[in-house]
């Protein structure tokens, strides 16, 4: 199953890299794991591409017969843990996010809530692969970011929680950096150092460029996922968007940008109530708890309770709840 799974995950990303941070894995170790399947079946399965990897005719041959098996395993787990939380003491609860600092402190809140219940936690950086998990009730809910002027396709049979309309990107930079100093950047001033984006973060490369575009600048890009950026923004290799509640980290600096031209719209997805179902927690629940985990992140960051203080027209944090 797991090498199935690998292959559909290759199919519907189009890429090993995006499957590999899909699967939990390192891109390397996924290679390796390809090779070893078109060794077994005799012929190469994808054909890599500069724009990804597409199945072959036998790749897509061993999908048609792989595909309805990993449906068929993943309904079976499905029914199985539905059945083991419907007897006492077999309550779960499966949370999902696309990264936040907030996450730790909202999962330590529905623990002391739901003492019994068994809450595990998926992270991706992808909010779309997200969605469609709440949707096949593979979780319960999805703490997700939507990029402004990059709309998510938000799948029929949601219910979207606004958690925060429109939380202002930062940008991360070394703390050697000669701006570094500075309360405030504007784009401009950065425009001759290298960004570094995630490409399987969806829609961060497009609103990054649409706000490159509308300041007349074009700097240079690297693309690599956030566990490099850290090391390479301390380094002065790099600067990368950052969320306003990043946590301070050894040899770099976290500053808002002028006028606030990156952000984002923070949601909670839910999946719309079944009649007659009680959920293991109430949607409102969920919401209550993560709003107490994004405040306390939010009031630790130095330069997000700053960017707070320096608006006059925002009193409190914009949070709000729409069915």
């Amino acid at each position: 199953m797991r090498h199935l799974r690998a292959l559909c995950a290759i199919a519907d990303t189009g890429s090993v890299h995006k499957a590999a941070r899909q699967l939990g894995m390192s891109q390397p170790s996924l290679t390796t794991q390809l090779r070893r399947i078109e060794q077994a079946v005799g012929g190469q399965l994808f054909s890599r591409e500069r724009t990804g990897s597409s199945p072959t005719p036998l790749g897509s041959f061993v999908l048609c017969r792989a595909r309805p098996i990993v449906a068929e395993m993943s309904a079976l787990v499905t029914e199985a843990r539905a059945a083991a939380a419907s007897r006492p003491g077999g309550e779960y609860l499966r949370i999902g996010s696309t990264g936040s600092p907030a996450v730790p402190g909202w999962l330590r809140r529905l623990r002391a809530r739901l003492p019994e219940a068994d809450t595990t936690f998926h992270m991706d950086p992808s909010a779309h692969t997200l969605l469609r998990m709440v949707v096949a009730n593979q979780l319960d809910a999805a703490f997700v970011h939507e990029v402004e002027g990059s709309p998510l396709r938000i799948p029929d049979g949601l219910r979207l929680h606004v958690l925060v309309e429109r939380e202002p990107q930062f940008v991360a930079l070394s703390a050697t950096h000669p701006a570094a100093g500075r309360s405030v950047l504007s784009l401009t001033e950065l425009a001759h150092e290298r960004w570094m984006v995630d490409p399987t973060a969806d829609g961060e490369w497009t609103g990054l460029r649409r706000v490159f575009a509308e300041a007349g600048i074009s700097p240079r890009v690297v693309h690599g996922d956030n566990l490099a950026a850290a090391d390479l923004v301390a380094a002065g290799e790099v600067v990368a968007p950052c969320q306003p509640t990043s946590p301070a980290r050894a040899g770099w600096v976290v500053r808002p940008l002028l006028g606030d031209p990156l952000a984002v719209r923070l949601l909670l997805a839910t999946r719309e109530g079944t009649p007659g179902a009680k959920p293991v927690i109430e949607p409102e629940a969920l919401v209550a708890d993560l709003e107490s985990a994004y405040r306390e992140v939010a009031w630790a960051s130095d330069a997000y309770r700053h960017w707070f203080q320096r608006h006059d027209d925002v009193k409190s944090l914009p949070f709000t709840v729409v069915a």
